[in-house]
């Protein structure tokens, strides 16, 4: 058996797979205990339902997921139990128009938001700052 049908069958043959292993295998997550613990916080759903990690994913299956601020909706084109090049894992999903265009617009809104270091005045209180807040602080009354 060639490497290529080894590959060829292990991608259509499968009638299901585990969702953590999908996940890992379509690169949405670096490694499998990270897609397991994501799955766990209840940032991945399948078909409007939450998950487990041992949940079967079908191909036609709606995933909706969460990486860092992203949110995510693909459809299942593929499995593969295998971890490929990125180009080989992008042909296993199709993301929805809907969630490219949310994507899209929050990429937008995080690229205008002001930066946040910039609402600082000044930094660090100098040494003299540091002995009038001291002085300050010895001569404050206190309800005590």
């Amino acid at each position: 058996m060639s490497s290529s049908n080894a590959s060829s069958s292990s991608r259509s043959e499968l009638q299901g797979l585990r969702l953590d292993k999908w996940l890992w295998a379509a690169r949405f997550y670096k490694t499998r205990a990270i897609a397991v613990e994501e799955i766990g916080k209840g940032r991945v759903t399948i078909n409007g339902q939450l998950a487990k990690a041992s949940r079967d994913v079908r191909i036609g299956d709606l995933i909706r997921l969460r990486q860092g601020p992203v949110e995510r909706e693909v459809r299942v084109l593929d499995l593969s139990s295998m971890r490929g090049p990125a180009p080989v894992a992008q042909t296993l999903y199709a993301e929805t128009p809907d969630s490219i265009a949310a994507r899209e617009k929050a990429a937008e809104a995080r690229r205008l938001s002001p930066e946040p270091a910039s609402s600082i005045e000044q930094g660090r209180p100098t040494k003299q700052d540091r002995r009038r807040l001291a002085e300050w602080d010895r001569w404050s009354a206190s309800i005590d």
